[in-house]
């Protein structure tokens, strides 16, 4: 219903700044278009893709592609998503947004702002696989009653420690989590080897924190923040 997975969309202030931290995490940009007036750049591990935006909206935000988009907006209200904006006509690059229960935004457009092939796509990034964008909720039954619908399967739902489940799709991982520490969206990353991935960032200078919402601090795990604010978890296990 809502289409393809294309970005998470991130504003960032100084997309310079937010650039070079990324690329020094080994992300690769993608070639871009001409559609945003304001300054935009789309980067990648071949995995995760983010967009930044020097542009100020409700970020982040799950940002899809569905062709034709004005055709199907009625289904979407029929689900009980109500616009918080609804850029549509002849003139313009068609575009709508919604929020989520848990006030997650949303991004619809009518077609893609970067190549589907990047250039110089890397493997993974030095933070290793990217396994879920990290949502925190207010009801986890009620976040699934919403999201299946759009096209997401629920593959793990958890009451202990506390309650949270994983709903996968064709791009991306939604994880939610209701946690109180947990105040803010994050990207999370799931290596074996994490904690010495954890110090050879240390060691290149980039600052990282052990605590991390509803774990206890240790070497294995930790937190980045980028310079615009978003939280990546780098933490040990399987993928």
């Amino acid at each position: 219903m809502i289409g393809r997975f294309l970005e998470i969309s991130v504003y960032t202030p100084n997309i310079q700044e937010s650039l070079e931290f990324y690329q020094r995490l080994g992300f690769a940009q993608a070639e871009t278009g001409d559609v945003w007036s304001h300054r935009y750049v789309a980067i990648t591990d071949g995995r995760l893709f983010l967009g930044l935006h020097e542009y100020e909206f409700a970020s982040p935000s799950l940002t899809y592609v569905r062709p034709n988009l004005s055709t199907h907006l009625e289904a979407l209200v029929a689900h009980g998503v109500r616009f918080e904006f609804e850029k549509t006509g002849d003139e313009q690059f068609n575009e709508v947004g919604f929020l989520d229960p848990d006030g997650q935004m949303v991004t619809l457009l009518e077609a893609r702002t970067f190549s589907p092939l990047p250039v110089t796509a890397a493997e993974e990034s030095r933070c290793g696989h990217f396994s879920e964008y990290a949502v925190p909720s207010r009801n986890i039954e009620t976040a699934i009653v919403f999201w299946e619908p759009l096209g997401f399967v629920t593959t793990r739902r958890e009451d202990k420690p506390f309650p949270s489940a994983t709903l996968t799709s064709d791009l991306i991982n939604l994880g939610f989590y209701q946690l109180p520490e947990l105040r803010a969206p994050a990207l999370s990353f799931v290596e074996p080897d994490m904690a010495e991935r954890i110090a050879n960032l240390e060691s290149d200078g980039l600052e990282v924190n052990r605590d991390l919402p509803g774990r206890e601090a240790a070497d294995e795990n930790a937190v980045l923040r980028s310079p615009e604010g978003l939280v990546l978890q780098l933490l040990t296990g399987d993928h």
